[in-house]
């Protein structure tokens, strides 16, 4: 078929599939005498693995996966595969420590525990734990409190309540402190109280199209390699 024809069935353009072609998406095209690209069902089958994996993964990674593959070193495709399977797994897990998180915080406003600025012995009285701890915390990047301007006293905002309650929740659960700098991340860019249920629905939805994404990209790239397509140098 012409570039063209494998275009269409995707929306795409003829010149947006010669570029996959020539980044290693695609395996190498025939050539007729008159030197015009001539594509087949292998062709097919790698631009639909591609095309899933970019909505799994994005643009690099699909790539990076594919070339790999046509570049004959299928041990290293499966071992992009298997960390693009990872990291969702992470971002799931992540995605659920975070929901079940905020619903424990949530419960504890509501028996009436409304946040407000706090001295450090007053949080660390409220946590139930050290004031070195929270200072720990504090170097590590995960609690920033602001300073009494005459004393130079740590204060503790409801903001930075909220973190260090997360925090709490998180080691508690046996996180270490790395993750917990990571899924902090993710809650500061989720906004205020009002919008986080909506940011989380939104981020669960797009985690749960990631994985059909890549359970549909893994089975083209089954028939792609099974059928001989990519260049594996046998």
């Amino acid at each position: 078929m012409r570039p063209v024809d494998l275009a269409r069935r995707h929306d795409l353009s003829a010149q947006a599939v010669r570029n996959y072609e020539s980044a290693g998406a695609l395996p190498p095209a025939e050539r007729t005498s008159a030197g015009h690209r001539r594509y087949t069902a292998r062709h097919a089958r790698a631009l639909r693995a591609f095309l899933s994996l970019r909505r799994a993964v994005g643009h690099r990674a699909a790539l990076d996966l594919l070339s790999t593959l046509h570049g004959g070193d299928l041990e290293g495709a499966l071992t992009l595969l298997g960390r693009a399977h990872e990291q969702l797994l992470r971002d799931r897990t992540t995605l659920t420590v975070v929901e079940r998180a905020v619903g424990d915080l949530e419960q504890g406003e509501d028996r009436g525990r409304p946040p407000r600025t706090l001295w450090i012995g007053e949080l660390a009285a409220r946590l139930g734990l050290s004031p070195a701890t929270l200072r720990h915390w504090e170097r590590f990047g995960l609690l920033a409190p602001s300073r009494e301007r005459v004393s130079g006293h740590r204060l503790y905002p409801p903001s930075t309540v909220h973190d260090a309650e997360l925090v709490h929740l998180l080691r508690r659960g046996g996180h270490r402190l790395g993750d917990i700098a990571e899924i902090l991340g993710q809650v500061r860019t989720m906004g205020e109280n009002s919008s986080v249920h909506t940011a989380l629905t939104a981020s669960r939805e797009r985690v749960t199209a990631r994985g059909i994404a890549l359970l549909e990209a893994s089975a083209a790239l089954a028939d792609h390699v099974r059928d001989g397509a990519a260049s594996l140098g046998r």
